[in-house]
């Protein structure tokens, strides 16, 4: 059955364009000496139908950036905003029920149940939310990632590659707002690290879908719209229509400073 979200949940989604942004956002670790400042006031928008990469230094706050604007995680201050929604104001049931309707997420370590079928992994989002799925959708889906052949396999059956493309598959089917990748090449090899970032580009491109990524690799950025650069907990820069060379050049003049 499906479970009745709340009001400020289900509110417009419409922001004028922007799936999700972050404003004055500040996120601590600890407290008195060992203190951690993870986020120092960052404000950034990421537009609907857009794909941006988010990069910085080891240490430099993109992880917990995106972990912030997913929900994953708490601010400690300022707000995060998916549509016109104030993730600072749910309550947990209200974000557990945002997370799952209207977010998609793709990880590093895939995250597939070991026990159900590529296909069972794909539709469990929507089988916990008591959702029907739109089969229309779910074909063209499965179709563009190239697993129809591959449904009634298990992870431990695919391939590192072919099990991140269930992933995606898992994170498009339920039509979200906003897809999150939290690395999702880090574990893949050079091919199919690509082919994984073709489905995000062809996700923005083709299905008009908003995907915002976290990377170190400046070849994965290189897929995106836009690049937003962070260096100790601000954001510091941006580039569009980045190529891996020009996203190179400016993680080193970061990590230069």
């Amino acid at each position: 059955m499906t479970s009745n979200v709340s009001e400020s949940v289900v509110q417009e989604q419409d922001a004028g364009g922007v799936a999700a942004r972050a404003t004055d956002l500040v996120k601590t670790y600890g407290s008195g000496d060992t203190q951690v400042r993870a986020l120092a006031g960052v404000t950034a928008e990421f537009a609907k139908g857009e794909f941006t990469a988010i990069m910085g230094p080891s240490g430099s706050g993109k992880s917990t950036l995106m972990h912030c604007l997913a929900g994953l995680d708490s601010a400690s201050g300022g707000s995060v905003h998916i549509g016109d929604t104030d993730l600072t104001r749910l309550s947990d049931k209200e974000m557990t029920q945002l997370r799952r309707d209207r977010i998609g997420f793709v990880f590093q370590a895939f995250n597939l149940v070991p026990t159900l079928t590529a296909l069972e992994n794909i539709t469990l989002p929507l089988d916990i939310a008591g959702r029907k799925h739109d089969e229309e959708w779910l074909s063209t889906v499965v179709k563009r990632l190239g697993l129809g052949d591959r449904l009634t396999h298990r992870p431990s059956e695919l391939s590192g590659g072919q099990q991140q493309r269930v992933a995606c598959a898992r994170a498009l089917a339920g039509k979200p707002d906003i897809i999150f990748g939290d690395e999702p090449t880090g574990n893949l090899d050079s091919h199919s690290s690509g082919e994984v970032l073709s489905i995000l580009r062809a996700a923005v491109s083709e299905f008009g879908q908003t995907v915002v990524i976290v990377t170190h690799d400046p070849r994965a950025a290189s897929y995106a719209d836009r690049v937003v650069f962070l260096a100790d907990g601000s954001v510091v820069d941006e580039l569009r229509d980045p190529t891996a060379d020009s996203v190179l050049d400016k993680m080193k003049s970061l990590e230069t400073i």
